[in-house]
């Protein structure tokens, strides 16, 4: 197994020891989802990106389910909730078919809006200016207690989403951001085991 491929594997089971479980793994040409029915979202997202960036026009696409079963725009009307991408569509905006793929539901979690549109947003450039000089490995994902986007509704939101950066060639890890799920507007810089505590 090459080395990257082992710590994807290491920290992404590190990860998910806890009650949720990954259902179904997803390969799309662009990234992997790691899905859950329990939760009804992903559990995580891995994917390698070069170079990210380019001219697609995403407000042409829009979320859909993708052939298996997940949230639909349903779940999140009347929350206040945005519909986050783990695997950022401008990272493949190079490519309109790859910027498509990130469309799906098993790529993206309830997040709140200051969070989506604010340092999640940020760390999410900062990842894509870092892929202009060398390629970075993305894992970006979700833990989740067990409380319900919307009353009625089978959708589980997070309490934190986290993004870990790996620099491919060596395996060190480049960046473990842990992102409280409000509207704190905090980012924690954090070791792999505080992320798990």
């Amino acid at each position: 197994m090459k080395p990257l491929k082992l710590i994807a594997l290491l920290i992404c089971s590190y990860l998910s020891s806890s009650a949720q479980k990954v259902d179904t793994l997803i390969q799309m040409a662009a990234y992997k989802s790691y899905y859950s029915y329990q939760v009804k979202n992903p559990l995580y997202v891995t994917y390698t990106l070069s170079k990210g960036g380019g001219d697609c026009d995403r407000a042409k696409f829009s979320f859909k389910s993708c052939g298996i079963n997940t949230a639909d725009d349903d779940d999140y009307s009347g929350t206040g909730y945005d519909k986050g991408h783990l695997a950022n569509a401008e990272d493949f905006a190079y490519n309109c078919e790859l910027d498509k793929e990130t469309f799906c539901y098993y790529n993206c979690v309830p997040q709140t809006t200051k969070l989506n549109r604010g340092i999640w947003k940020s760390w999410e450039t900062k990842v894509r200016k870092l892929s202009q000089s060398k390629p970075v490995f993305v894992i970006a994902g979700a833990i989740y207690s067990d409380q319900l986007l919307k009353e009625g509704h089978t959708v589980v939101k997070p309490d934190y989403c986290y993004k870990i950066i790996v620099d491919p060639p060596t395996g060190k890890i480049v960046y473990c951001l842990l992102f409280p799920n409000d509207d704190s507007g905090k980012v924690q810089k954090l070791s792999l085991a505080k992320l798990k505590a």
